[in-house]
């Protein structure tokens, strides 16, 4: 593979709190993708799980965004959050045929969330501009997330009145809480992640900075 694919991102590795896979002297290497791959469908295994039966619409998020903020720790690179968002995508769709996937909304986050990392965190060198990247990306993904299964639930509301059945009462109920806590739940997801592997300050000085002269 190319020097150039996968380039290093030196904000994630400098701020990193488990030893780095990758090197910015090197190309991405196949441990670094096998990692990557086997993340994304850890998370997507973990999307699949049974309801925790928390009752707050919008926690599915947590269990995405966990693995693949340690995926960004272990092998900091750009694009690292789309190689795990394309193995995520394809274990769900594997674990659907085999009658084990999530529901929309938790497909829509776990598809969303890995490009949505690399996006927020484009450019970002110091380590509270990751933390703001992590929060926004888990913020957009379950937005996205709560769009969608409002769709679905609206879909299955009209259903339900075109046959006589109910069903208006939860969804309403449902509205009244779901926005919010879908707002709050991506950007806790993000924040608590990028507080887990990641440190607040970078732990290397601008001499040991990637390409740095002795």
């Amino acid at each position: 593979m190319p020097a150039s694919a996968l380039p290093v991102h030196d904000g994630l590795l400098g701020a990193s709190r488990v030893p780095s896979l990758a090197r910015p002297e090197r190309a991405v290497s196949v441990t670094e993708v096998a990692v990557l791959v086997l993340l994304g469908a850890a998370a997507a295994a973990a999307t699949a799980l049974p309801d925790l039966q928390l009752r707050i619409p919008g926690h599915a998020i947590l269990r995405s965004v966990f693995p693949m903020a340690l995926g960004m720790a272990l092998v900091p690179r750009r694009l690292s959050g789309s190689v795990m968002g394309g193995s995520a995508l394809a274990t769900a769709l594997l674990l659907q045929a085999g009658g084990a996937g999530g529901g929309p909304g938790a497909m829509t986050s776990l598809t969303l969330t890995g490009p949505l990392l690399d996006l927020a965190l484009l450019g970002a060198r110091q380590p509270w501009r990751l933390y703001l990247g992590f929060v926004l990306a888990g913020l957009g993904s379950n937005l996205a997330a709560f769009f969608v299964r409002w769709g679905f639930r609206a879909v299955d509301l009209a259903h339900r009145a075109g046959g006589g059945g109910g069903g208006g009462r939860r969804t309403a109920e449902w509205l009244a809480v779901a926005p919010w806590t879908y707002v709050l739940c991506g950007a806790l997801a993000g924040l608590l992640s990028a507080a887990v592997w990641f440190h607040l300050r970078s732990r290397r000085g601008p001499a040991e900075a990637p390409g740095a002269q002795p």
